[in-house]
């Protein structure tokens, strides 16, 4: 079974994933970062093809990420709004939502280089002052694909990954 989170851009679903991983000694993907792989950053992407190219890629590596097993895989902040994405990504996983308050998303996404250099915006606002919006309507996806949250506003990774480690337990038994 693979462990999947999912969340707002900085929720620490990257951080998490990968902390996560190696206490599970489980190998860790970022659908993000295997987008850039294949296709070069995702900001470029975005302002060569469009939002329309970079979702069918996304979903493309969704399809063939979820076929793998034990894995924990952090996918990008939109891949919620794909209802395909969450079929495939249940058959053999558990969806996982990592958020955080606004006024704590907003420290994080300012304390990021990657917010400007690689993160397009996703309103044409800029990735700040989009935040407010974008929550309120990614929200209830987050909140439908969803098996278990956490809110990591207060928490340090470590602590995350330990609640994250305590409910698997009594979620799913051995893991």
């Amino acid at each position: 079974m693979n462990i999947i989170l999912i969340g707002y851009r900085c929720a620490g679903k990257t951080v998490v994933g990968k902390r996560l991983a190696d206490r599970l000694q489980r190998r860790f993907v970022d659908t993000d970062d295997l987008i850039e792989s294949k296709e070069g950053q995702i900001s470029d992407i975005v302002t060569s093809r469009g939002w329309d190219y970079f979702r069918a890629i996304e979903k493309k590596v969704i399809e063939e990420i979820s076929k793998e097993d034990n894995l924990v895989i952090a996918l990008g902040g939109g891949a919620v709004l794909d209802p395909d994405n969450i079929v495939n990504l249940e058959r053999n996983g558990l969806i996982i939502w990592l958020m955080a308050d606004p006024g704590v998303l907003r420290k994080r996404m300012n304390q990021d280089p990657r917010t400007f250099a690689s993160r397009p915006t996703l309103t044409g606002k800029g990735a700040v002052e989009e935040l407010d919006e974008m929550i309120a309507y990614r929200n209830p996806f987050y909140d439908k694909a969803a098996k278990i949250q956490f809110d990591t506003s207060a928490l340090d990774v470590e602590a995350v990954v330990e609640n994250i480690l305590t409910v698997l337990k009594e979620k799913i038994g051995r893991i």
